[in-house]
């Protein structure tokens, strides 16, 4: 298990919250989808987004925000889910997002290929792959993040280090 306490000044959105949570590793997961999810949590954050169980159920997202009924309001996915995966999960549910680091040739290529339902509905964030890799070198038990997101420029600090990158922010319909 590992603890962030993040500091968000997501200046694009006006929030500025101090977050606090723990997220679980799955032995399969390596580093930098670890780094994906909790990115996600952070940029994505609203009242009642949490994990799913990820890896240990395949039918729930990496995150999520639910109503008051218990209905799945906000499905978030990371990686690269494959285009059946999308196309039911925005049968169900009204918002679907996808932050992820993979390269774009390969999701284009699987995303093209295939009937995705409400793609220009779906929000895609692409992460770039050095920058990711920069924060999962440093991902230990304890985690102090600073993240700052100004038009579309997200900065990080973790300890002494800081890694920056241009968000890529767009749809499944118009990335393809």
């Amino acid at each position: 298990m590992r603890s962030f306490v993040v500091e968000l000044a997501h200046i694009d959105s006006h929030i500025y919250e101090t977050l606090q949570f723990r997220v679980a590793q799955h032995p399969s997961e390596n580093a930098d989808r670890l780094v994906v999810r909790v990115l996600a949590r952070v940029l994505a954050h609203e009242e009642g987004l949490e994990f799913g169980r990820g890896l240990a159920n395949v039918d729930e997202p990496a995150l999520w925000a639910k109503d008051l009924q218990g209905n799945i309001k906000h499905w978030i996915d990371v990686g690269a889910p494959s285009a059946q995966r999308l196309h039911r999960a925005s049968k169900q549910v009204d918002r679907v997002s996808v932050f992820t680091g993979k390269h774009a040739v390969g999701l284009r290529k699987e995303w093209r290929a295939q009937r995705i339902h409400r793609a220009e509905a779906i929000e895609l964030v692409l992460l770039d792959p050095p920058f990711l890799a920069a924060l999962a070198e440093g991902i230990g038990k304890q985690n102090q993040w600073a993240v700052t997101l100004s038009e579309g420029y997200l900065n990080v600090v973790h300890g002494d280090q800081a890694a920056d990158c241009q968000l890529e922010q767009t749809t499944i319909a118009e990335f393809l």
